[in-house]
């Protein structure tokens, strides 16, 4: 498939109006200034945590291939998809999505069976075989703010960071991110990775460091043993703070899911998934350039078709909102279980300004 261009792209400026920056700072503003006696307070920028990661690798987008060249945009038969090619498992399923064999050029493949179907067609069966794959701006328009809180624990009075224990069983950018930014603030974070499967961003170290500060922790467990998967239930019973980025059955398979451990009052539990907790989407997996397609986080060519505005933006971007999120209601006394969608969040910052805009954390916290 040919590629339009992206000349802001090329020089790692995120392609955003006026309005959608304007939301990104009033995101950063409320967390800065609930982090106000931090010892790093002030300090947290939006524009730099959406173009951390192409600077360290030195890499973009270039119209409508991604910077991590995973996911493109592609022509369907009514419209725009993308569809993430991340995992090695995807292109192995590549033959049984396109019914036929794959020549050398996996995209060339694609991009011709994409063309010859409705968009909704294509994504529907990418999501059968579990691939990551949306349409364009599909988010409906009267789509609730990006996040819910859901009253699960009481509340307690107001802890100073440095006294709560934060778990963090996410991976890759937008949940670390959110636990980083706890961590800056004074917080003792504990990242916890599977022994089988080690957190991706591993595999760029100077990225991995700037989400994962040398005093955060780690504890690597094997979760295919009885011993592993009982010392993952201990470490969020205990928790203050649990920060997660998968989809709910995988932990309720595990025993420690938000319904499984023992109540604690104030608990927060920050669950970023790709299109929410409940529904159909609940079981749809997401990267953060696919979710931002899906949420219409996207520039426009010279013709006016969609390309990407930045280096899977709906990560940096969920990670900030995820972050402001606990700090709220942190300071409301905590005991929520906060439901995140990439894809909500794209959508909040696409539409700033527009008839659709909203406000991107939603209203206050039910009691």
């Amino acid at each position: 498939m040919p590629i339009g261009p992206n000349d802001a792209g090329s020089a790692g400026e995120p392609i955003l109006a006026h309005p959608q920056a304007r939301l990104l700072q009033t995101v950063t503003d409320e967390i800065n200034g609930r982090t106000v006696s931090a010892r790093r307070a002030g300090h947290l920028d939006w524009h730099h945590e959406l173009t951390v990661r192409g600077r360290l690798l030195g890499g973009w987008p270039s119209g409508r291939c991604s910077a991590s060249g995973a996911c493109r945009i592609l022509r369907s038969g009514d419209g725009w998809i993308a569809i993430s090619l991340a995992r090695p498992w995807d292109l192995e399923a590549l033959p049984a999505l396109v019914e036929g064999p794959v020549a050398e050029d996996p995209w060339a493949a694609l991009g011709c069976w994409v063309g010859a179907r409705p968009g909704a067609n294509a994504v529907r069966r990418a999501r059968l075989l579990d691939m990551a794959a949306a349409q364009f701006d599909s988010m409906a328009p009267d789509t609730p703010v990006p996040l819910s809180a859901t009253r699960r624990w009481p509340s307690r009075d107001v802890p100073d960071l440095s006294e709560l224990q934060v778990v963090d069983l996410s991976s890759l950018w937008a949940g670390p991110l959110s636990a980083r930014v706890l961590s800056d603030a004074g917080a003792p974070v504990t990242k916890v990775e599977s022994a089988a499967r080690p957190d991706g961003a591993r595999g760029t170290p100077d990225f991995y460091r700037h989400l994962h500060p040398d005093e955060q922790s780690n504890v690597v467990v094997d979760l295919s043993s009885a011993r592993g998967r009982a010392q993952l239930h201990e470490l969020v019973e205990a928790a203050d703070v649990v920060i997660e980025a998968s989809r709910p059955r995988a932990l309720e398979q595990l025993g420690s899911g938000p319904e499984q451990v023992r109540p604690k009052s104030g608990r927060v539990w920050l669950s970023i998934t790709g299109y929410g907790r409940r529904g159909p989407g609940a079981n749809w997996i997401a990267f953060g350039d696919d979710a931002a397609v899906a949420g219409g986080l996207t520039a426009k060519n010279d013709t006016g078709e969609p390309v990407f505005c930045a280096d899977a933006v709906a990560d940096p971007v969920t990670g900030l909102f995820g972050a402001a999120a606990v700090l709220r209601s942190l300071a409301a006394g905590g005991g929520h279980l906060i439901d995140l969608a990439l894809a909500g969040a794209a959508a909040a910052v696409a539409r700033a300004g527009t008839s659709e805009s909203i406000e991107p954390l939603g209203p206050m916290w039910p009691s």
